[in-house]
């Protein structure tokens, strides 16, 4: 995967800005730096004012937020201060999808599955300070063929040559300052070059009688692509989705991967906006051409970056008792969040609904807790093992000895 942000929201801003004291700003600024900030502040504190799905905004004093990072954010030299700014009042909030993206992280994002310029490391931000944590490494990238690996931290503090703020272009060197997996400085000067983008579904049936489909995102598509590798799928062959480091995406797609599995028509969720009405979600169909849902035998692996949509899934099928959860609790980021384009080609993210399980539980701040523990370390991903899809397996085969020794089989 080329360069993108693993992170609460879907564009998160920068994960040091918290809701303490404003960063410091510039003495002097160029007019037209200084009339976009404006329009972008000013826009973020209207939505939030005017959609936010809570009309109290959870007790905070929205005017008084304003006060305190509007002249911040106005004076702000760059997108990163910008950004920042913007950052630490929606942080106030305290929700996890309300944050918004600089333009440069809401281009990365829009070409994601697009041929683009790469150095081919994903990031997830850390809960404080200007650190980020190399998730991913793309084989035969130029980050992989410099040595860089899972779990070394990108700095971006004062004196970064780079931040996620700023664009890439191929051809032109990006300088890193990297930490290594022994705490040990390892700046890096990387070129990015042209990549093909890694599909967000992948099918692996390289194990007999298992199908594991790993889903790096809900998107465009997914129902339609997960119901082609159902089709025509034996009875006694098990499934594996993996929904880790999942960031979620669209709510329709998610239905259409419960259509897959449970009856048309069956309630798995509700949500209420601002005005206080409930809607129930109700499974529509669209697993592609599946004319009935599937019988087979179904885990789902999760851990702590399975967010949004990502969470929704594992729950409705843990209490639809048709699924096994495996893995880490999941984030506990679920509310129902819209995007909207800033002036300046940024994006925020904005909960729009708050959303509870069939069974009346919200996972908002709680997460999906699995039926079956399975924690992949980061020693396990730099070793090549995954202990989630054995044990994901191993509780299917139980299923699987439990149904033939059984009366009636």
């Amino acid at each position: 995967m080329s360069l993108a942000l693993i992170a609460a929201p879907a564009f998160a801003a920068d994960p040091g800005s918290g809701a303490g004291a404003p960063p410091a700003a510039s003495a002097t600024l160029d007019p037209e730096r200084a009339r976009m900030n404006q329009r972008v502040f000013d826009r973020v504190w209207n939505e939030v004012r005017s959609q936010y799905y809570d009309p109290d905004l959870h007790g905070v004093d929205w005017i008084a937020a304003r006060r305190t990072w509007r002249p911040v954010a106005l004076t702000a030299p760059d997108d990163r201060t910008l950004y920042r700014a913007l950052g630490g009042m929606l942080d106030l909030l305290d929700d996890d999808h309300a944050g918004a993206a600089p333009p440069a992280v809401a281009r990365r994002q829009d070409t994601l599955r697009q041929r683009r310029p790469a150095i081919g490391v994903s990031l997830r931000p850390e809960p404080s300070g200007d650190l980020y944590v190399i998730e991913q490494v793309r084989p035969g990238s130029p980050a992989a063929e410099a040595g860089v690996a899972v779990g070394w931290r990108l700095v971006t503090g004062d004196g970064a040559l780079w931040t996620p703020e700023q664009d890439i272009a191929e051809g032109h060197p990006v300088t890193l300052s990297l930490i290594d997996g022994e705490g040990a400085a390892r700046p890096l000067t990387l070129i990015p070059r042209m990549m093909e983008p890694s599909p967000a579904f992948v099918a692996d049936r390289s194990r007999p009688g298992v199908l594991v489909l790993t889903v790096d995102g809900f998107e465009l598509g997914l129902g339609r692509w997960m119901g082609e590798q159902l089709e025509d799928l034996p009875p006694d062959t098990d499934v594996v989705i993996d929904l880790r480091g999942n960031p979620g995406g669209r709510l329709a797609e998610a239905d259409a991967v419960l259509s897959c599995f449970l009856p048309r028509d069956r309630l798995w969720a509700a949500r209420t906006g601002r005005s206080g009405r409930r809607v129930e979600l109700r499974t529509a169909g669209g697993c592609g051409d599946l004319a009935e849902p599937v019988g087979n035998d179904v885990a789902v692996l999760v851990d702590a970056n399975s967010r949004s949509a990502a969470e929704l899934t594992p729950a409705a099928l843990q209490e639809a008792r048709r699924a096994v959860v495996v893995g880490a609790p999941t984030a506990g980021a679920v509310l129902i969040s819209q995007e909207t384009r800033l002036p300046d080609g940024g994006r925020l993210s904005l909960s729009r609904a708050d959303f509870i399980t069939s069974g009346g539980v919200r996972l908002e701040k709680r997460g999906v807790t699995p039926d079956v523990a399975a924690e992949q370390t980061l020693e396990d991903r730099r070793a090549g093992r995954d202990p989630g899809l054995e044990a994901a397996m191993a509780a299917l085969a139980g299923a699987d000895q439990a149904r033939v020794a059984s009366p009636g089989h």
